[in-house]
């Protein structure tokens, strides 16, 4: 859906109506990434895996039996390299048996078993990193590509610039979206002082008529896994575990497990923000209505991750572990996942 009204931000009921019914239409399509991405998505979501279940398997059928023929008769595939790949793990896998995202609690943390996630292509997020700025690639994988148009959900202004809001084609959050502003501007994940006011902005804006918004940033080195701007925006029904007034930075009485920065001021954060910019660190960041957590942490391919984590992006260091394995699922513990998080703390990574 691509349109300059900006209805679908009115409340949370409008935002989950249009997010539903986009995927809907876009169902309706032909094309093997967008039935990835509504497969994906309504795996995610249990309501709108009721709405979609039948459709979904019906659809699977008819692709899989078009790419067994295919296949067996040599012919050439237009599809990405990338979906195809994706496709054909489901189809070893079989449509009855991918399961749907499942969620538990482990003191303090949320667990997540996310399993049509764990076939989504790894992209930037194996690669060793240095620093945390790197010029655009107009030829790697970015926002401005054509076949990603029909993922748009929406288009037009927002606050005065001018956003894209894909559908996150393998989501982890609830109403899971990737706000990108300016796409035609090409900039690198790479956050300037404007970007960081608009989104806060933009949050506490938005705050007002959807309950419990937000945006993740994974900074470049930080599992971001695009290298073009863009934010994670989320509509939660619980808060983040980050967010719990147990912790230290919100006033209560418990570290958490690495340096973990609340700031209630746009200037101050942006003023540590540029700090580590300076220092070259890798930071995740979790923007909530009137104030912005900063994880400053080690960058990826500096580490060695747990077998059971796919990586720590922002959501991750909010608390909300995601497992691929079922198994992992049900016997990681509070420990390990604390273990975790400590590991990808670094020394001075306090306010200036």
């Amino acid at each position: 859906m691509t349109t300059a009204d900006d209805a679908l931000f009115s409340s949370g009921d409008a935002f989950r109506n249009c997010f539903e019914q986009g995927l809907i239409r876009l169902l309706e399509q032909k094309g093997l990434g967008i039935f990835i991405l509504v497969l994906a998505n309504a795996n995610f979501d249990r309501n709108i895996h009721r709405l979609l279940e039948q459709t979904l398997h019906e659809r699977f059928d008819q692709l899989e039996a078009h790419y067994r023929t295919a296949l067996r008769k040599g012919q050439s595939l237009a599809d990405t390299a990338d979906d195809l790949l994706v496709f054909l793990k489901l189809m070893a896998v079989g449509f009855e048996n991918i399961r749907t995202t499942e969620f538990r609690r482990a003191g303090p943390w949320e667990i997540q078993f996310n399993h049509v996630r764990s076939f989504r292509p790894a992209r930037m997020t194996s690669q060793t990193v240095r620093g945390i700025y790197k010029n655009f690639d107009p030829d790697g994988f970015n926002f401005s590509k054509p076949f990603l148009k029909k993922e748009i959900l929406w288009q037009g202004l927002l606050d005065d610039r001018d956003v894209s809001l894909f559908y996150n084609k393998f989501p982890f959050a609830e109403l899971h979206c990737l706000l990108v502003p300016e796409p035609r501007s090409h900039k690198p994940q790479f956050l300037e002082q404007m970007d960081h006011c608009y989104i806060w902005e933009l949050t506490e804006k938005l705050g007002r008529t959807i309950e419990h918004v937000g945006f993740g940033y994974n900074s470049y080195g930080a599992l971001a896994s695009v290298n073009h701007l863009h934010f994670q925006m989320f509509v939660r029904e619980a808060e983040l575990p980050v967010e719990s007034d147990n912790w230290r930075h919100n006033g209560g009485g418990s570290d958490y497990p690495l340096p973990c920065l609340r700031f209630d001021s746009m200037q101050a954060a942006w003023h540590q923000l540029d700090e580590l910019h300076e220092s070259e660190t890798s930071y995740n960041l979790v923007y909530l209505p009137g104030h912005l957590y900063c994880l400053p942490r080690k960058q990826q391919g500096t580490y060695s991750p747990a077998a059971w984590t796919g990586g720590y992006a922002w959501h991750e260091m909010a608390g909300c572990a995601t497992t691929f394995s079922y198994d992992d699922f049900e016997a990681l513990t509070e420990r390990q996942i604390t273990d975790e998080l400590a590991m990808l703390g670094i020394t001075g990574s306090g306010p200036k």
